[in-house]
Formats: C-alpha cells, structure tokens, sequence
C-alpha cells in the first residue's frame, strides 16, 4: 500500500502553484462560491459604502474558499470600478461572468492589476521556499508603484499571511500604515490571531466559519466526476474534512484517503504496531513536498489524542496524565520539526512509539 500511496503522491514541488491539487482549478479560475454568502455580502456592501476599509483579514481554516472569495472581489471591483454606480448598487452578489474579459484575465493570471504573493520558488533548488519572503512581500512596491489599468482598483492577496517570516510582515506592515489610493489588500490567514498585532489593527476582520456537509458535498460534486467516487467513502471524507472542501478533494485525488484508513489500522491494533505498515504510513505523510499528507497525519493523531482525553476524563481513567503528555509531546515535535526542518518520518515513528507505550500502561 505504500508503494501505491507513494507513487499517487502529487509532486508540490514542481514549479506552478505549490499548494494546488492536480486537476482541481485554481481560486483564481473559479467564478462560483461555495457557502460563505453572508461574508460575500459584508464586502459588497462595505465596497458601495461611504467608507471602504483598504485593508481585509479574511480569516478561517484552510481550504474553506478564502482565496476563492479574494479573487471574486477583484474580479468585481476591476469590472465595477465605480463603487456608486447603479450596476454595484443593484448587484445581490459578486458574481461575473466567468466568459467576461476580466475573468479571462484574472483565471490566466495576466490582469495587470492583481498581485498574488505567495511563497515563492528558489531557482537554485527548483523548490518552492517553506515561507513567503521579504522578497516576495517587497514586490509590492513596484506593484503599487505603476499606474493601474484605466483607472481601476489595484487588489492585493496575501495567501497566507501564516507563511510570512518576521521580515516579511514587518514590510506586509509598512504599506498597510501607508496605502495607496483605489487599493485593496486580502491578507489570508488561517489563524489570524498568530499575526502581528499591528497588522490586525490595521485591517478590518472577516472570518470564515468551516462549510457545512452538505456544502462539502457539493463541492465534490462539482470537481470530481461521479463516476470517480465510491459512496462507502463519503462518511470518512465527511468526517476527516472538517468543513474544508480542499481537505476533502485532497483525501479523494491525491491518497490522503488511503492515508487515514492505514492510520485508522494501526490505531485499531494499538499497543502492537505492525512495523513495515507505519514505516509505509511514515514514508507517505513525510515524503518530499508532501505538506498536505503531514499536515493530515497531524490532524489524524491530533483527533486520536483528543478522543483518547475525553475518554479518559470522562470515566476517571488513571491514564489521562500520560495521554495529556503525549499530547504535549507530539504538539512540540510537530511544531520543532516544522521550525527547524527536523526529519518527520523520525517524528512520526517517534509519536507512535509514545501512544503504544501510552496504550500499554
């Protein structure tokens, strides 16, 4: 099984977009919203208000349609320039014809008027770099420095602001407190209480609540052919989503199924460990551009723990001490890996080997 996960494994390494899932298109191509109607409407109504803040948190978990939402903004705004006009006063939603010339533009990533920070690609290793750099931030000063398109909006999009190193938000910083005129800055983020202080003082918040089941559902629908989903699977998809359609498509195209039903065996089995099957499930979630499969085992295990704590406070268990160490363990390896590039097929093998010493007791 290892094998056929590795071999599935979509290569986020290669250059295009470094987080984007093969044959699902990009936020920037897809016109239609799923869910989120009431967040559609904050902005359309602050767009036609007298007073527009410059500057949006738009906040949530990841995969839910954040950069999805920034891209419908802009592609309303470059084609309603005039916020008081009668089409912007009478619009219900943002919705442009996705056969419009703007959003030809936008979904190709040639509208002149539009910047899309996001981690970047190091030429020398042909790899895309694990934050968003100063470098990449500092591309808004030429960005802002030109004259827009026939007077139109200039929008900006951060995604996501989690992935910005200490320089990059104190410069993200700098042009908040000073923006241009007619521009619109989308700053991402997946947990927006982690941003600097002055960088959400400065910015009005809009969050972002998970999408319903059904939502989920419908999403599915729309980019995955019938015919390419087996029903028995939908109720652990449902489950392992967690309301992020991304998440969902991710557990059906690219293994991460495959990956929780092996997770959900060596658990089942749990004090004894079937040693060739979590080296299978380690190689897989810690692979070589694989962030989707770490971050799912991170998710995986944390669901795991959390269900191992509520059980045992919930009848006095003696273990509920060592669960709570674990938890605390597996929090700061998975943390210290990620800050420090550390190996994390070593840091997974060494968090199972903690829950079935765990288990035993």
């Amino acid at each position: 099984m290892a094998r056929n996960m590795a071999l599935r494994q979509k290569d986020t390494q290669a250059p295009g977009e470094w987080d984007q899932i093969d044959g699902i298109p990009h936020p920037r191509e897809t016109t239609d919203l799923i869910g989120h109607q009431e967040a559609e409407m904050v902005l359309l109504d602050a767009f036609r208000s007298e007073r527009f803040h410059h500057a949006w948190i738009i906040g949530g978990p990841r995969g839910i349609g954040k950069a999805t939402l920034a891209f419908r903004f802009a592609r309303f705004a470059f084609s309603h320039p005039e916020r008081f006009s009668s089409a912007v006063m009478e619009a219900k939603t943002l919705a442009v014809s996705p056969q419009s010339p703007v959003s030809r533009k936008v979904a190709s990533g040639a509208h002149p008027d539009i910047l899309h920070l996001r981690r970047p690609l190091n030429e020398k290793t042909g790899r895309f770099r694990t934050e968003l750099t100063v470098d990449e931030v500092r591309r808004t000063v030429s960005f802002f420095g030109s004259t827009a398109s026939g007077g139109n909006w200039r929008v900006c999009i951060v995604d996501a602001a989690d992935d910005m190193n200490a320089n990059a938000a104190n410069a993200l910083l700098k042009i908040l407190e000073e923006p241009p005129p007619h521009s619109v800055f989308f700053v991402l983020s997946h947990a927006p209480g982690r941003l600097l202080p002055t960088i959400r003082s400065r910015c009005r918040r809009l969050h972002l609540k998970p999408l319903e089941t059904d939502m989920v559902s419908q999403g599915i629908g729309r980019f995955v052919p019938e015919h390419g989903l087996d029903p028995e699977d939908l109720p652990l998809v449902a489950r392992l989503s967690g309301g992020s359609l991304r998440r969902a498509l991710q557990l059906l195209l690219t293994g991460g199924l495959e990956l929780a039903r092996l997770f959900d065996r060596l658990m089942a089995n749990l004090p004894d460990v079937d040693t060739e099957a979590l080296h299978g499930f380690a190689d897989f979630a810690s692979a070589s551009g694989s962030d989707d499969a770490w971050i799912l085992f991170y998710d995986l295990v944390s669901e795991h723990l959390h269900a191992r704590l509520r059980a045992e406070a919930a009848s006095g268990g003696h273990r509920l001490v060592r669960w709570s160490e674990v938890w605390e363990k597996t929090n700061h390896a998975v943390s210290d890996a990620d800050a420090l590039n550390l190996d994390r097929k070593q840091v997974i093998l060494t968090v199972f080997r903690q829950m079935a010493q765990t288990a035993r007791m």
